[in-house]
């Protein structure tokens, strides 16, 4: 099941070449100039359409990396409030990261506002309880090299954050350039889960704990059954 570790390396990939690729669009088409925020690039047709679509699947790959990292967790035995939170702030930034796709800065600009927070800050706080996991959670065999990776990441992203809000106004080509690098890193972010998606050994969505518990003890009831059937054809022979 090393597959797995596919998946966050899809996401990366995917949402690099796609945000890249609406600014290229953006450039020939000869609506904007680089260094220009993402969101302004997203803002223009045809280029709006690609571009939240870009989002939508990446908030979809993004509630699956999420959940998955929260059900691995908890089966090497963290049930604790740092794992419960951590799937709380990540299913609100993937949501974010829609919002912020699906409304335009040039059409609703309160609400593209409300979804880039909850997408970049919210999910910089997700990212900071997942490097508190790394050294808390199993598997911990990478976790020498993830942990100051993902720390590194993790800083640079917070101070991007925060710079790119504070210059937009005065400033608003670094501020682009911070914003830039900001998602570029938020990917890299998601693509260092495939070091511990790597070590999943399966991945069963559990609907109902009762059937499953039953099924377990017909399946114990049935093998039992079987032993002892055995037992006594010897015990003929």
């Amino acid at each position: 099941m090393w597959l797995w570790a596919l998946l966050p390396i899809c996401l990366a990939v995917f949402g690099t070449v796609g945000i890249w690729t609406v600014l290229v669009m953006n450039l020939m088409l000869d609506d904007l100039f680089f260094p220009s925020p993402i969101s302004t690039c997203g803002s223009y047709n045809p280029q709006s359409c690609l571009f939240s679509q870009i989002c939508n699947t990446s908030s979809v790959l993004g509630l699956w990396i999420v959940v998955i990292r929260f059900q691995q967790v908890r089966d090497f035995g963290n049930h604790g409030w740092v794992n419960t939170a951590s799937i709380v702030f990540g299913f609100i930034s993937c949501v974010g990261l829609s919002i912020l796709g699906n409304f335009q800065v040039s059409s609703i600009l309160e609400i593209h506002v409300f979804g880039a927070l909850l997408a970049f800050f919210v999910g910089l706080a997700y990212f900071w309880v997942q490097l508190i996991l790394t050294y808390r959670a199993e598997p911990s065999q990478d976790r020498c090299w993830v942990g100051p990776v993902r720390a590194t990441c993790c800083t640079i992203c917070t101070i991007l954050a925060f710079a790119s809000i504070l210059s937009s106004c005065l400033y608003p080509s670094p501020a682009a350039v911070c914003e830039w690098t900001l998602v570029m890193l938020f990917f890299c972010l998601f693509g260092l889960f495939a070091v511990e998606f790597k070590h999943i050994d399966c991945h069963r969505l559990t609907v109902q704990k009762r059937a499953l518990e039953t099924d377990c003890f017909s399946a114990s009831i049935f093998n039992n059954t079987r032993v002892i059937l055995t037992s006594d054809l010897n015990i003929f022979k």
